[in-house]
């Protein structure tokens, strides 16, 4: 369809149009996003491939000082005048084999790989003391030995590195000598980390913080999706089962199952992200837009109030609509009833019909909400370009015709990536779900799960509730799959992706 054609549609027209393109080009778009992961992970292998290669090469065609630094850790080095270098090196090497010697083989050797997939040995129970005696006798705990045994691959995995970094120092010392060239000293090195890698200097706490309190328990989580630790290993020994808690995530077998409390789960969390997102970013527009209009007195008092409202500490506002909204005598129930006489009865909005508590917390998200949302479409809005509007009611647009044509292309394609992250927000909007809805009992239908909660707020009940470690963090995983594909493929079909330059 050309422009011309497509400009002369009623807007009924226009989102059919776009509906059917989008759904035409969906398997094409969301081809090209797998064809990307593909590529990333071409890049790595093939990184991996090179470094291989070249870790052989530098064997090869180093003398017999970079040889032996291979086996001795910065041999190559001392040789050559880089002393400091390579002691740092060998002593790197010489903790590397007493950590693994006193500490890391045994975290191993108990990680499952020798005892049928068991993380530990000794299940607790009754037997012999040391003393000789018969007596409770302590077992193995899969839970520190799983974590030993991780932190013991990292250490595994960073040893790697920097062997691979002395093979190359090695190297690269010999050729410079070669070429009569002098070796930098240990501290002409470190200058250069406050001057031209000062770069490095800067990532590299941020750096290591991210990897011991973000990474390292990200993977310690996802091991735990491939084990059986629930309420019934606490103190037990648990072992490795590898997709078979996934499998039972998708079980659908029994009243309550998993299977059918994720699937209403999962439909429901996107139909929340969906509405708190476009509910909160159009509603908070409009109000921007009518505190900005021409003519209306006391704009900066307005704008006031609601940065006073964003002010308050969220989880005060949502326990207090928490204690409003209560069947049992809520100040919203009497002033419906007992003030007003609408209502019959008190209204059980959170806990009785699942659509009248669904809709009631994406009403109260809205309350919370909107100030946030017209504090960050303000700025944008003061900076459409007036001339705009003007020649807009010139050829006879009207308010509602501005908005469509001038007001939101120009919004979305400057807020998109605010669009993205809010939407992924709210699929883990934790605080108001659980802070509206944490004294209700669970659904009998529903496995430790209430119709209103997300799969995020299921996580935490799965975890604290009932101990099933392994089932959360499956949902943990299936989670950031849900919102690592959504995330990548709408980013990649709007026009703040494919134009970055310019606003048409």
């Amino acid at each position: 369809m050309k422009f011309i054609d497509y400009v002369q549609l009623n807007p009924f027209q226009k989102l059919g149009y776009n509906l059917k393109n989008f759904f035409v080009n969906l398997p094409a778009n969301c081809g090209k996003v797998f064809k990307a992961i593909g590529n990333f992970f071409k890049k790595l292998f093939v990184g991996i491939g090179k470094g291989f290669g070249g870790y052989f090469s530098r064997f090869a065609k180093g003398d017999w000082a970079t040889k032996l630094s291979y086996i001795i850790m910065g041999f190559g080095n001392i040789v050559r005048g880089q002393i400091i270098k390579g002691l740092i090196f060998l002593a790197t090497e010489v903790l590397f084999i007493l950590y693994m010697i006193g500490f890391g083989w045994d975290k191993m050797y108990n990680f499952g790989f020798f005892n049928n997939g068991t993380i530990g040995f000794n299940e607790e129970g009754w037997g012999q003391l040391p003393n000789g005696r018969m007596g409770r006798v302590a077992g193995d705990d899969s839970m520190k030995l799983l974590l030993y045994g991780v932190m013991t691959l990292v250490i595994i995995a960073i040893f790697i590195v920097i062997y691979v970094a002395n093979t190359k120092s090695a190297y690269k010392a010999q050729q410079a000598k070669a070429a009569g060239e002098k070796l930098p000293t240990f501290f002409e090195e470190i200058k250069e980390f406050f001057d031209s890698k000062f770069h490095v200097t800067l990532l590299a706490f941020p750096t290591l913080t991210i990897s011991i309190f973000t990474i390292l328990p990200l993977l310690f989580m996802i091991l735990i999706a491939f084990t059986n630790y629930d309420h019934s290993h606490i103190g037990k020994l648990f072992s490795w089962v590898g997709f078979e808690t996934f499998g039972k995530v998708f079980s659908t077998t029994g009243a309550a199952s998993m299977g059918k409390t994720f699937v209403e789960l999962v439909k429901w969390t996107l139909l929340w992200a969906v509405l708190a997102t476009v509910l909160n970013y159009i509603l908070g527009m409009v109000v921007a837009l009518m505190i900005n209009k021409k003519g209306i007195k006391l704009k900066a008092l307005w704008r006031t109030l609601f940065v006073v409202t964003v002010a308050v500490p969220q989880f005060v506002t949502l326990l207090l609509m928490s204690q409003m909204l209560d069947v049992n005598g809520g100040a919203v129930n009497v002033l419906l009833h007992d003030v007003l006489h609408w209502t019959p009865q008190y209204i059980n909005f959170l806990g009785g019909d699942p659509w009248v508590a669904r809709a009631t917390v994406v009403i109260v998200n809205i309350w919370v909400g909107i100030p946030y949302t017209i504090l960050i479409t303000s700025g944008i809005l003061m900076n459409i370009p007036a001339d705009l509007y003007e020649s807009a009611t010139i050829d006879g647009a009207g308010p509602v015709k501005s908005f469509t044509k001038i007001t939101l292309p120009y919004m979305l394609f400057v807020t998109t990536p605010y669009l993205i992250t809010s939407f992924v927000g709210n699929i883990n909007n934790f605080n108001v779900i659980y802070l509206l809805t944490s004294n209700l009992q669970n659904s009998n239908d529903l496995y430790q799960a209430g119709y209103t909660d997300l799969l995020v707020t299921w996580l935490f009940k799965l975890t604290m509730n009932s101990q099933d470690y392994n089932f959360a963090a499956a949902i943990g995983i299936l989670v950031f799959i849900v919102c690592a594909t959504v995330s990548l493929l709408t980013f990649n079909l709007t026009k703040s992706a494919k134009n970055e330059e310019e606003f048409s």
